[in-house]
């Protein structure tokens, strides 16, 4: 009896361990925060793409909840980041937020009819983890895309095909403005770059 006792208590105590990683990924906040990011997006396509401007209102807030917009900007703008007042990381950040929520909002026209699939694997990279999944379009055309999210399940940059980084991306573009006209050119910048957007006309 004491020996059918151990063994009952052994079994217990490695029953975590014996749990398949897969499941354990599956349960890992940062998954779900990929999940909730993408249920957005397919509840915004459920009955087509329609206006971008409805698409940002549809995803925007999902968007805000899902992406760590102060590090996301403070990463893309670089050393810099530092010299600028309260009020202008304020400013630049709420500009990157918007920039970036258009972008994503623009991008999704063309997922419109395909799907969003999530893999339940977390690569872990220090305190940040990486969320693998697969965006296929209505025409087959897929894409790897990898969220890196940080420690608090927010995410930090976006990975196109396992090595093109949304963040670098940013940083790239914000360089010219930032060198000629500060914080302010930033902010400039991006409000300019998110009006364009929502001022193009839909593609036919």
């Amino acid at each position: 009896m004491r020996l059918t006792r151990r063994l009952a208590a052994a079994a217990l105590l490695a029953a975590p361990l014996l749990v398949p990683a897969s499941a354990r990924a599956a349960d890992d906040p940062a998954v779900q925060t990929v999940r909730d990011l993408y249920a957005a997006f397919s509840a915004a396509l459920k009955d087509g793409p329609g206006s971008l401007p409805a698409r940002v209102e549809a995803v925007g807030p999902a968007i805000e909840k899902a992406f760590d917009f102060p590090a996301m900007a403070r990463v893309a703008v670089g050393p810099k980041w530092s010299s600028f007042t309260p009020e202008q990381q304020a400013a630049v950040t709420d500009a990157f937020k918007r920039s970036l929520t258009v972008t994503y909002a623009n991008r999704l026209a063309r997922a419109a009819g395909g799907k969003f699939d999530v893999t339940p694997k977390v690569e872990e990279r220090g305190s940040q983890r990486v969320v693998p999944t697969r965006v296929t379009a209505a025409d087959g055309d897929d894409s790897e895309v990898d969220f890196v999210v940080n420690a608090e399940s927010r995410i930090q940059d976006v990975l196109l095909n396992g090595d093109v980084s949304e963040i670098a991306a940013q940083r790239n573009a914000l360089s010219a403005p930032l060198k000629s006209g500060g914080a302010d050119g930033v902010v400039k910048f991006l409000r300019q770059r998110a009006d364009g957007m929502l001022a193009a006309k839909p593609t036919p």
